[in-house]
């Protein structure tokens, strides 16, 4: 038979090809998912939705885009899948119908202090390609603009085969790179000051040694102590200048201090390469607290923040310098592009003009390209990571996004609503967590899970559209059209934190005085200038609790229980209880099951293919030593309580035999934030963004403040659970305290006592206050953004 005949044959028929519409999920068990059963269209936009920790991540990112990333590993090679992460298969029966998965989360990205807006984006790398051909003088290739490439020179004799005959030549090699060599390309340098190093007035036998991990009798110590090169019995401040050169700057030397072998270091390159090295947020909270108290960053005075060298800042394109450039505005950095009529450079002017562009489009048009990376919130980090992919040709793939509307003002929502269905528009699948109405709004279909979070989620409630979500009474659906309303009254001041002349980022000379003792809300759109103000302006220290967005450090081994300081308390109570140490209650530590080290798994690396983990024969995922679990308490032994919920755990050491004050308090915060369905002895690694924010604010609820300052705490939050943070704000002024909040949500701006907005615009175009009032005021006058959308919410 012809191919003409085949195709008459099945004239009208589908193709076999276009049969696969459809991602199908069948038994899906990560985490609390409870063997969910899920099909999702292809090339349509789907929301998942549900209260914080009902398993929406779970099924989204660890299930379904897990998944699809760990079959395109697969297809490598055994060698090239031998350096790259083996993550192990997600725990479904059945995944069917799925493309390349694209993850663009709230990852923040790197601290490293090289890393910058530009250089994680191509902005950057095009931008040395331009100066490279047309800056005047001409100093080199794209790799002399690059504040990653050190310039380094050499010579040396080389020995090559000629002829049948070895020859030694002599070769000279340069290499021309833009590093500022005084702060080796970071911008800053820093400073050590000595006297919070060492109490020059007492000898090191006496303890002068003020550093953390450098007490008496310690390694530590005792390499300063016993070294010899100095009197031990002395005060430093006797010390010759010599004396005092070792102590502080030697150069690393081997030695034996109590027979054993080590290397001497004087004490300020060691502290630089064993505390200054390490990104702030890793460190131990006594470590950056000393970190904070003695050592001072200062812009660099040779480059002058600039990170480049002398050469690099010498090349310029009408004027403007690469380092001129990478400090302006995107905004105003693509018009300069535009501006540059270079025929030969034509390709690279218009794709860099297209990335330009591509961060105004997407709301970051106020930032610069030497931002540092690691100072750009959740939100920020997502949309720059969209940047890539918004001028891809890439069709037919699967968009995962996680709260792409995290940090954004109402206005920005409308921008990201746009950008979303542009991507679904393409061709592709484009599947968002988020709990936002406006952008459920858009969806063409809807997942919600629930009903509850924890144990009590991990179900499908509705699957469907919009509409069908409105009318099915699940919790999402009930609270979707939720609206609050302006007070009617609001709370009088105690008082008045004044601020003057705030000139930090973009503030132009802001004069304002926030009210104490009330809920104060900081709005604006995004690039305000509102974490500026409140973080750069309130006073920290002694009356202030931060807490801000900055991601919780723990390992699989942490936990609520952990992280709050409850085991402490917890394994006191048993110890006393039992007659024992409390070492003997703690996974990592005497009370360790011998078999997994109390990881409660053992992990079997197989080298280039995934590394299996098995839950522990000799403990059964217990984590703590059958000996340890004899011990009880209340009726309970150590591993019972860790699989307790915070609930279940608050109403266990509140009364009876396992009454313990100290555990109450602890619990008693973390239920008051709405995580009373967490287990405590849950990784940290399982918790879903919000969970790890409201597990962050209930541990600095105890702490003694009468200020808090408190950034976008409704970010990752149901509608739902909003209602309930709201009661927590509002317990935290009645107590006596005041509440500054920097929010967009509009639940949270209804509800103020006062409403202090920023802008018009972003970067150059914002950073002055707009609008003083209470909300009503604001809503009554809808001068501003912020007031027109505040506005149309209430639906005044």
């Amino acid at each position: 038979m012809s191919t003409d005949t085949r195709t008459d044959a099945r004239a009208g028929a589908p193709h076999v090809a276009d049969s696969h519409e459809l991602i199908r999920v069948h038994g899906a068990r990560e985490n609390n998912l409870k063997d969910v059963d899920v099909v999702i269209p292809k090339r349509r936009l789907t929301v998942f939705t549900g209260v914080s920790g009902s398993g929406k991540s779970s099924l989204v990112f660890d299930t379904i885009a897990a998944e699809s990333r760990r079959l395109i590993n697969e297809t490598y090679s055994a060698f090239v899948q031998g350096f790259m992460p083996t993550p192990a298969r997600p725990d479904v029966d059945l995944l069917e119908g799925l493309t390349t998965a694209i993850i663009v989360d709230q990852q923040r990205m790197g601290a490293d202090p090289r890393s910058t807006v530009g250089t994680a984006t191509d902005a950057h790398a095009m931008l040395r390609i331009l100066f490279s051909r047309l800056g005047t003088p001409h100093i080199g290739s794209p790799k002399a603009f690059s504040f990653n490439v050190a310039s380094i020179s050499g010579a040396g004799a080389v020995t090559v085969e000629r002829g049948g005959r070895t020859v030694k030549e002599r070769r000279e090699f340069s290499v021309t790179g833009g590093m500022c060599p005084r702060c080796e390309g970071r911008g800053s340098v820093t400073d050590i000051d000595l006297t919070q190093l060492y109490d020059a007035d007492r000898s090191l036998g006496e303890g002068a040694l003020t550093v953390p991990g450098y007490k008496s009798g310690g390694w530590n110590h005792r390499l300063y102590a016993e070294s010899g090169l100095y009197p031990a019995d002395k005060p430093v401040r006797t010390f010759t200048e010599r004396q005092l050169h070792d102590f502080l700057y030697r150069e690393p030397t081997r030695m034996k201090i109590a027979g054993i072998n080590m290397t001497y270091e004087g004490l300020v390159p060691r502290i630089r390469k064993s505390m200054l090295a390490k990104d702030r947020e890793a460190m131990q909270p006594h470590i950056r607290e000393f970190v904070d108290r003695a050592v001072t960053f200062t812009t660099c005075p040779d480059c002058d923040g600039t990170r480049l060298g002398e050469a690099a800042r010498s090349s310029k394109i009408d004027g403007i310098s690469i380092a001129d450039a990478c400090a302006m505005q995107i905004s105003d950095l693509a018009e300069w592009v535009r501006g540059l009529a270079e025929p030969s450079v034509a390709p690279l002017l218009r794709s860099l003009g297209e990335t330009l562009d591509s961060f105004v489009e997407i709301g970051l048009g106020y930032l610069s390209l030497d931002r540092p990376a690691g100072t750009l919130s959740g939100g920020e980090a997502q949309r720059t990571r969209m940047i890539r992919h918004l001028g891809s040709s890439l069709t037919d793939v699967t968009y995962v996004f996680d709260e792409p509307t995290a940090g954004l003002h109402p206005h920005d929502v409308r921008r990201m609503n746009d950008l979303l269905l542009r991507l679904r528009d393409k061709g592709n699948t484009v599947l968002v967590v988020e709990h936002k109405p406006e952008v459920i709004a858009i969806a063409d279909h809807v997942v919600d899970l629930g009903p509850g979070a924890g144990t009590a989620g991990g179900t499908v409630c509705f699957e469907g559209t919009v509409a069908g979500l409105r009318a099915s009474g699940t919790l999402t659906g009930r609270h979707l059209d939720d609206r609050a309303a302006p007070k009617e009254s609001v709370r009088e001041p105690s008082g008045a934190l004044e601020i003057r002349g705030a000139t930090r980022h973009n503030l132009r000379g802001v004069d304002v005085d926030i009210p104490l003792g009330v809920l104060v809300v900081v709005t604006g759109v995004a690039g305000s200038g509102k974490s500026s103000l409140v973080h750069g302006s309130v006073p920290a220290g002694h009356g202030v609790v931060s807490v801000d967005q900055a991601p919780i450090r723990g390992s699989r081994r942490s936990n609520p229980a952990t992280y709050t300081g409850l085991l402490e308390p917890v394994r006191k109570a048993f110890a006393k209880a039992n007659g024992v140490k409390p070492a003997l209650f703690s996974a990592n530590s005497e009370g360790a099951c011998p078999g997994c080290g109390g990881a409660g798994v053992v992990y079997t690396d197989l080298a280039m293919m995934a590394g299996v983990a098995v839950t522990c024969e000799e403990c059964e995922g217990r984590r703590f030593d059958a000996s340890v679990l004899e011990y009880r308490l209340g009726g309970r032994d150590i591993s019972q309580v860790l699989e307790m919920t915070v609930a279940e755990a608050e109403e266990f050491f509140g009364a009876g035999p396992a009454r313990t004050p100290a555990a109450h308090r602890v619990l008693a915060d973390l239920a008051d934030v709405g995580l009373g369905y967490l287990t405590l002895g849950q990784p940290l690694t399982t918790l879903s963004g919000g969970e790890r924010q409201r597990l962050k604010l209930a541990t600095h609820m105890a702490e003694k403040g009468g200020i808090y300052v408190l950034d976008e705490p409704t970010t990752g939050l149901h509608p739902a659970d909003v209602e309930q943070l709201l009661g927590l704000l509002d317990r935290l002024v009645d107590s006596g305290r005041s509440v500054i909040v920097v929010e967009h949500h509009q639940a949270v701006m209804a509800h103020a006592d006062w409403i202090i907005d920023l802008g018009p615009g972003a970067g150059h175009d914002g950073g002055r206050i707009v609008f003083e009032g209470t909300p009503a005021e604001l809503v009554a006058a809808r001068s501003t953004r912020t007031g027109e959308h505040l506005a149309e919410y209430v639906g005044a």
